[in-house]
Formats: C-alpha cells, sequence, structure tokens
C-alpha cells in the first residue's frame, strides 16, 4: 500500500513539473525552472520506492497514464486549451487502461 502512496506522489510531481513548463519561458526565468526540475527530480525519485512492491510495468503505465490524463485536465483548466470531444474519450480510455492495469496486475513473489 505503501508502494502506491509513493507512485501518487510521483504523478503530483511529474503533474507539477509539467504545468509549470509554459511558465519557465523556455526556462529564462530561473526560480520557476529550479522548481521545475526539482519536481521532476522528486517524481523519479519517488518511482524507485514504488518499484519496491509493483511491477515496472503496471508503476510506469500507471504514472504516464495518470500523468498525461491530468496534465491534458489541467491544460484545459488552466491554460484554456480546447479540446474535442475525441479527446474526452480518448481521455476516458486512459483513464479505464490504468485502472484495468492496476486491477490485474500480477503479484510480485
Amino acid at each position: 500500500m505503501l508502494s502506491y502512496i509513493y507512485l501518487i506522489g510521483a504523478i503530483i510531481f511529474e503533474v507539477f513539473a509539467t504545468i509549470l513548463l509554459p511558465f519557465s519561458k523556455n526556462f529564462t526565468k530561473p526560480m520557476v525552472s529550479i522548481i521545475l526540475v526539482l519536481s521532476y527530480s522528486l517524481s523519479f525519485y519517488l518511482l524507485t520506492f514504488a518499484l519496491r512492491e509493483i511491477p515496472i510495468a503496471v508503476v510506469y503505465s500507471t504514472w504516464a497514464g495518470a500523468g498525461i490524463f491530468l496534465v491534458t485536465l489541467f491544460g484545459y483548466l488552466i491554460y484554456d486549451e480546447n479540446l474535442q470531444w475525441q479527446s474526452f474519450v480518448g481521455l476516458l480510455f486512459i483513464a479505464m487502461g490504468v485502472v484495468i492495469v492496476n486491477t490485474f496486475k500480477s503479484q510480485k513473489l
């Protein structure tokens, strides 16, 4: 269970860093850029702890899928990016895929 907390933390820091990318203005804003790099680094660091109990395929697919879902959602909400209805359907499939991968993962021996 603790591994999933690490995984959730990794997802949060990855999404936070990705959302900061436009604010960094191509890394010309030093403070934002430092926070961005630290957030990505912390995300990868937390992923290593998630890998203690969860298979790498499940960790990576959950991290990537949840990251795509959340970055798209926040891009829509924060940056007022346009999304077609097909994008929402795709996001639904990503969410369903993450749930399926985690539901039917094989247990590490």
